[in-house]
């Protein structure tokens, strides 16, 4: 996985340079989405691992099932994308893609996870916390993880806030242990 995001990573810098320069991030956001959901496809995968069909085809194929959703800098990226061997890193390229977009524009995704349902209230809330912690735009997206026995886990980045009662009897027991 990390070989993919190594390899993914140039052509995701490179089509975002190209996306910002052109005031065309909504589009090439769309764009790659699309790619990857048809690159994961189990058919396509067969086609994807197959060597008895040439790059130059498979790339055709990904842009004739796409059709008029691709503009011509899409096309061009996709036949690069096939002519190298590198369809298969499609969703490396999208997801950092998206990083280097919501980072651009200010945002940052936030992974909260709760050992109980959240309500709205809640959430806005703690989305407005730590809007006012990171000074940017927050999205978040909650999961349910019932083995934190109480509180929220926050995932921002690199950085993770753990306000679980699982974290603080873990924390408890290092000290203990010291």
């Amino acid at each position: 996985m990390a070989e993919a995001r190594t390899i993914a990573r140039p052509y995701a810098e490179a089509v975002f340079r190209l996306a910002r320069n052109n005031g065309t991030l909504p589009a090439w956001s769309a764009m790659l989405q699309l790619a990857t959901a048809m690159a994961v496809d189990e058919s396509m995968r067969a086609i994807i691992g197959n060597p008895k069909v040439p790059a130059k085809r498979l790339g055709e194929l990904l842009l004739e099932v796409g059709g008029e959703k691709f503009d011509e800098e899409g096309r061009n990226f996709i036949l690069l994308l096939a002519e190298n061997g590198r369809i298969e890193i499609l969703p490396e390229v999208s997801e950092l893609f998206d990083q280097l977009k919501t980072q651009y524009e200010g945002v940052l995704e936030a992974k909260i996870i709760s050992a109980f349902p959240v309500s709205d209230e809640q959430l806005k809330k703690l989305v407005a916390d730590l809007e006012t912690r990171f000074k940017r735009k927050i999205e978040a997206t909650v999961s349910i993880d019932p083995e934190l026995i109480g509180g929220v886990k926050v995932e921002i980045g690199d950085e993770v806030l753990d306000a679980s009662v699982r974290g603080k009897l873990e924390a408890m027991a290092i000290a203990l242990k010291s």
